[in-house]
């Protein structure tokens, strides 16, 4: 099984920046993408931004040239930048990995952009 576990959520005015970190640990190997969801109060959780092992990025068209998502394979990490965040970003961000049992779940780290 994959464990991950995400660090970086915070408060940040409109317009500021972010950085979100997601650890894999467990069996790493078999992790064929990583990406970041996100659930907004009252609403479904939406892609953000997803990596597959070959580099290959996928943007939701919301976030598109402000948030950046990179990973190092070596450390099996997974990085989202957030730049120019708006208020409408607010919402809580899951790490998830696609790996031989189907999807991993981290447990979520709160970010909220005040206006």
């Amino acid at each position: 099984q994959v464990q991950l576990v995400e660090s970086g959520g915070g408060l940040v005015q409109a317009g500021g920046s972010l950085r979100l970190s997601c650890a894999a640990s467990g069996s790493t190997l078999s992790i064929n993408a990583m990406g970041w969801y996100r659930q907004a109060p009252g609403k479904q959780r939406e892609l953000v931004a997803l990596i597959t092992n070959g580099g290959t990025t996928n943007y939701a068209g919301s976030v598109k040239g402000r948030f950046t998502i990179s990973r190092d394979n070596a450390k099996n990490t997974v990085l989202l930048q957030m730049n120019s965040l708006k208020p409408e970003d607010t919402a809580v961000y899951y790490c998830n990995a696609l790996n031989r049992d189907g999807w991993a779940w981290g447990q979520g780290t709160q970010v909220t952009v005040s206006s």
